[in-house]
């Protein structure tokens, strides 16, 4: 998502969004650990936009 959307949600919605992210996260690092990830590309990406949304959340 680009930032100008990010800042249209709410801070409930943004919440979700970052649980829902943190958890594909963790899920991804796990099945990384059991070489069963095709796209390694996806981990960095999830990092950069959990800390994206974590941004913005303080800046509301």
């Amino acid at each position: 998502m680009k930032p100008k959307e990010i800042r249209e949600l709410s801070v409930e919605e943004l919440n979700k969004k970052l649980r829902e992210m943190r958890d594909e996260l963790l899920n991804l690092n796990v099945r990384k650990g059991t070489s069963q990830v095709e796209n390694t590309g996806r981990i960095r990406q999830l990092r950069r936009d959990i800390a994206r949304f974590e941004t913005i959340k303080a800046q509301k």
